[in-house]
C-alpha cells in the first residue's frame, strides 16, 4: 500500500497551516518554499484542500491560505479521502476487468472482501485521527497516537 506524494503533502500542508501563527494565513508562495515543492504543485494541493472545504484562500496583497475548520474537526481520513481517494473503492472491480467488458471474478471474488476488509480498519483508524492530533512534535504526537488509538504494545 502506498500513500501519493499528494496525499502526504495535503496533510502536510494543513498541518503546517495549523501551526502558523499568521493570522493572514499561508501564501502559495510560503507554503512552496516551506515544503520544498512549486507553486503549480502546490497550487493543485491547495485547491484540492480548498474544494474539499478543509481551507480557505483569501487574495490580495496580505492573502493567504487558512483552515475552514477547527483542527479537531478535520479527520485524516477525510483528507486522505478528498486528495486521491479511498485505497479500495467498489469501483474498482468495474474498471479493472481486464480485456474483457466484466472482470472475471466479479461474482465470487474473496480478494474484493480483503480489500474491504482493509478500507474498513483503514478508515476506522483514520477516522480517530485529527489534524489537532499531528500538530506537535514527532515525539510528541508519536506518543499521544499510540495511546489515542490503544497501540500500547507497538515499538519501532
Amino acid at each position: 500500500m502506498k500513500i501519493s506524494a499528494q496525499d502526504e503533502y495535503g496533510i502536510r500542508v494543513l498541518i503546517r497551516i495549523a501551526k502558523s501563527d499568521q493570522a493572514d494565513g499561508m501564501s502559495l508562495p510560503q507554503l512552496s518554499e516551506a515544503e520544498g515543492i512549486s507553486n503549480p504543485y502546490m497550487a493543485k494541493i491547495t485547491r484540492a484542500l480548498r474544494i474539499a472545504g478543509f481551507i480557505q484562500s483569501t487574495r490580495g496583497y496580505k492573502g493567504g491560505y487558512v483552515l475552514a475548520k477547527d483542527p479537531s474537526e478535520i479527520k485524516v481520513g477525510d483528507v486522505l479521502k478528498a486528495m486521491d481517494g479511498a485505497l479500495f473503492d467498489e469501483r474498482f472491480c468495474n474498471v479493472h476487468s481486464g480485456d474483457l467488458s466484466l472482470c472475471t471474478n466479479s461474482v465470487d471474488c474473496s480478494l474484493r472482501s480483503l480489500w474491504r476488509i482493509v478500507q474498513h480498519s483503514l478508515d476506522q483508524l483514520l477516522d480517530k485521527i485529527t489534524l489537532e492530533d499531528l500538530v506537535g512534535s514527532e515525539d510528541r504526537t508519536h506518543e499521544h497516537l499510540i495511546e489515542k488509538i490503544g497501540l500500547a504494545e507497538y515499538s519501532e
